[in-house]
């Protein structure tokens, strides 16, 4: 009887053992933004924590040094009346001139240690961390983050704002045929922030840069709808309400070939000069095209894959070929672009009866 007491004892500590290190949900801090830059050989991190106040939703931002973002994230609990949670994080804003060193040993530690969820989107700041989040705490938002809206699709997110995640990032370090672009951000003067286009992100670093127009047309071939994007053309204004992609590859002789059709459906806003809808179109289609050329001429340019091409051709090429896809092949690639618009209406108009 006393044996089977023990050994009841005994199952009671082995699954109560697991419960000793949960803490009060109000005793820890859900910080939504996290900020990073690099000063020498150390991060230097900003946290923005909401903070409940009588009129509606603050923040405060938390800022500690340290050579890993654990150690951070150590230093600033020691500090505070409640421990720090990372798994809330939902944006992370980085340091341009971090962005430009380098970034896979901060992913490579994110993907690691697991306390930041790897869904956290990411973006870059071209403005000093230091200035953007004092400024943070003068903006109130429902989530405590005005950062957050900005990326929210429900809220003030853009089809020429690219959604990147650190999986994402994490993914395009360990590829040989994918890169990836993360947003550029900037202080605003009228607003909180201001869109600059969006960095190209090569083997971890920053080496190039597009354009918000270009960005839309990114967007397009990772699969997001571009619907609510307005063009202005010199004689109307047309808004997009879907797009397609259609792809044919081939490999012949070492050197691919692709075969892209684009495909946008519009509609009329406002006109002038009365243009006719053949007119439009083409104008349309004429934009479109040259914008993507010269998305296709940056990425050629610095031989850097954000279009994902190379995974067309993973099948085709060798893998101890496939690691010079980006130098080799991708700057060889013969590529045939095409753009189709189709207008849909005249905008939402009601023809009177007479």
């Amino acid at each position: 009887m006393m044996i089977r007491k023990v050994f009841f004892m005994c199952c009671l500590l082995i699954l109560l053992s697991g419960c000793w290190d949960n803490k009060d949900i109000n005793h820890r801090l859900m910080p939504v933004v996290l900020g990073i830059t690099g000063e020498g050989e150390q991060y230097k991190a900003y946290l923005q924590v909401p903070k409940p106040e009588n009129d509606g939703m603050g923040s405060q931002v938390i800022i500690e040094k340290g050579y890993t973002i654990n150690q951070i994230v150590d230093k600033m609990s020691v500090n505070m009346e409640s421990s720090i949670g990372l798994l809330h994080i939902k944006v992370i804003i980085l340091d341009k001139e971090l962005a430009e060193k380098g970034l896979s040993d901060l992913i490579a530690g994110f993907m690691r240690s697991r306390d930041i969820s790897s869904k956290a989107l990411m973006a870059i700041s071209e403005s000093s961390l230091d200035e953007l989040f004092m400024k943070i705490p003068h903006y109130t938002a429902p989530e405590g983050s005005i950062l957050l809206d900005y990326f929210e699709k429900n809220a003030g997110w853009e089809p020429q704002i690219a959604l990147t995640r650190i999986w994402q990032v994490y993914r395009s370090i360990h590829s040989y045929t994918r890169d990836v672009a993360i947003p550029l951000i900037a202080m605003g003067d009228n607003t909180f922030l201001n869109h600059t286009g969006s960095a190209v992100i090569k083997n971890g670093k920053m080496v190039g840069r597009i354009s918000n127009d270009e960005t839309l047309l990114y967007n397009a071939f990772s699969g997001h709808s571009t619907n609510g994007k307005i063009e202005v053309l010199d004689n109307a204004s047309v808004m997009i309400l879907g797009n397609q992609l259609h792809i044919n590859n081939k490999f012949e002789n070492e050197i691919p070939y692709l075969t892209t059709a684009m495909s946008f459906k519009v509609m009329i806003l406002e006109t002038k000069n009365n243009p006719s809808a053949e007119k439009i179109k083409k104008e349309v289609e004429e934009l479109l095209l040259n914008r993507l050329n010269g998305l296709v001429e940056k990425t050629q340019k610095n031989e850097a894959d954000i279009l994902g091409i190379g995974q067309y051709y993973r099948k085709e090429i060798s893998r101890d070929k496939l690691k010079n896809w980006r130098s080799n092949y991708f700057m060889a690639l013969n590529w045939n672009l095409d753009v189709n618009v189709d207008i849909q209406n005249a905008g939402n108009l009601k023809i009177p009866s007479k």
